[in-house]
């Protein structure tokens, strides 16, 4: 493996490829140092020097700031992040079944794919103005966010300010959104989610740190349960969890299809090529977890403008972060938005239909309907386990969490959002490096076999 990517360094396309990647990267980091103007940087940091010890309440505040590397805590030129670009990346994949203009312009080929990467742009540019005007007005009352009142953020609070943030915050999202796909153009990997990745493997060290004071630290001081020994269980727990997620990034079926085709000849006879169609054992990927856990939490913030009477104080455990009726709920839409995402982005039908143009058919099954109706029952299988085992995934730093009484920093890299991005991401920039590799007849990163397309 050590030679493997010693021999990275030694293809001038890869290598080009890889500083370009490692670059722009940098510069994306820098985005999440740099605050905006009208922000008390001295204020800021004793706001969340108060709340630091309550961190990961599972917010669209927590979320972002993760996905934002910690940009949001310093309320940064990149605080909005790569995440407007994938929002409205998620809303126009849900809104191409539905609208045929769209479905009919993916279809058209380059020109097509121009102009829906247009509209993707100018729906960020919508968000990014949405997002951008709300976490302003959240600076300048910040108890509205559930933190700490009696410490002012904005120097200037008013119009001025809230324009100011929201072309900043705006240009630095569109600007990131513009790495993003340089990154994807002519670097290795996806630029959108390399640059989550690594905003989310930049808080590893915080954590590490914090289990490391939690352990050590506290215990001297008698303020710590926790001891060696649940520091090495942990660890062993680390890598556990991440074998499974490694299994259901890449667990699929492969269901055998045969193609017909004629030998010109005597006879005219005919061969069967055999293949597969690769029915991936998690199809949703992380977005019903995103999904899940946004609109869980918009609940709470509409709570929190509402007055404290029996009529609504019920409902709270529902949304309230780690509880017991918020995993059952947590857990509940998990599971239905990933029957809910397959529903709308594999379409059995159309697969059978282009099986049989090109004179594909599954060993048994009758091409047409037959066949899609056999794919449609073999996939909802496949979902239900892989649904289960996501939430499993999803749940796990909840209850440790609550078990252990760790914070939500360091739990949040044992299953969930974070790690199942770090592991997806990982595996495809490898077998894309791997690619470049095995085309000039360098090795792998592997002795034996090859890392497996998560697309197939």
């Amino acid at each position: 493996m050590i030679s493997a990517y010693l021999n990275c360094f030694r293809i001038p396309e890869l290598k080009q490829r890889l500083l370009l990647t490692f670059g722009l990267i940098a510069i994306c980091r820098i985005t999440s140092v740099l605050p905006c103007p009208g922000v008390d940087p001295a204020a800021l940091a004793e706001l969340f020097k108060q709340i630091g010890g309550n961190r990961g309440t599972g917010g669209v505040f927590d979320m972002l700031d993760l996905f934002s590397g910690g940009a949001m805590e310093n309320f940064a030129v990149g605080a909005l992040g790569i995440m407007p670009y994938i929002s409205a990346s998620i809303i126009l994949q849900l809104m191409t079944p539905v609208l045929p203009q769209l479905e009919r312009m993916v279809r058209e080929g380059e020109s097509g794919r121009q102009k829906y990467n247009q509209i993707m742009r100018y729906v960020t540019l919508v968000i990014c103005v949405i997002q951008g005007t709300m976490f302003a007005l959240a600076m300048m009352r910040p108890d509205k966010l559930n933190l700490p009142s009696g410490i002012s953020v904005v120097s200037n609070p008013g119009v001025g300010f809230i324009i100011s943030t929201v072309i900043t915050l705006t240009a630095g999202a569109m600007f990131i959104m513009w790495l993003g796909e340089v990154i994807t153009e002519k670097g290795i990997g996806n630029g959108a989610s390399l640059i989550i990745t690594v905003n989310i493997i930049a808080r590893l060290p915080q954590a590490l740190v914090s289990l490391v004071t939690l352990v050590f630290g506290a215990a001297a001081t008698g303020g710590s349960e926790l001891t060696v020994v649940h520091l090495l269980l942990l660890v062993a727990m680390f890598f556990l969890v991440c074998a499974g997620a490694v299994a259901l990034t890449q667990g699929q079926r492969k269901v055998p299809v045969r193609y017909a085709r004629r030998v010109a000849g005597v006879g005219g006879s005919t061969t069967a090529q055999t293949s597969y169609l690769p029915l991936r054992v998690n199809y949703s990927g992380v977005m019903p977890i995103i999904f899940a856990g946004a609109i869980l939490s918009f609940p709470m913030m509409l709570l929190r403008f509402l007055p404290n009477t029996p009529w609504f104080s019920w409902l709270v455990p529902f949304f309230t972060y780690g509880s017991t009726p918020y995993l059952l709920l947590y857990g509940l839409m998990i599971l239905v938005f990933s029957f809910f995402w397959v529903a709308n982005q594999f379409n059995p039908i159309q697969i059978a239909d282009d099986l049989q143009k090109h004179g594909g058919y599954v060993p048994g099954i009758r091409p047409g309907q037959p066949t899609a109706e056999f794919l449609d029952h073999s996939m909802t299988r496949i979902t239900l386990a892989g649904a289960i085992f996501l939430t499993a995934l999803a749940i796990f730093p909840m209850i440790l969490s609550n078990a252990m009484q760790i914070p939500g920093t360091i739990a949040q890299f044992f299953g969930g959002t974070s790690l199942l991005i770090i592991v997806g991401v990982s595996l495809d920039t490898m077998r894309q490096i791997e690619g470049h590799l095995l085309s000039r007849h360098y090795d792998g990163f592997m002795d034996k076999g090859h890392l497996r397309s998560r697309r197939g």
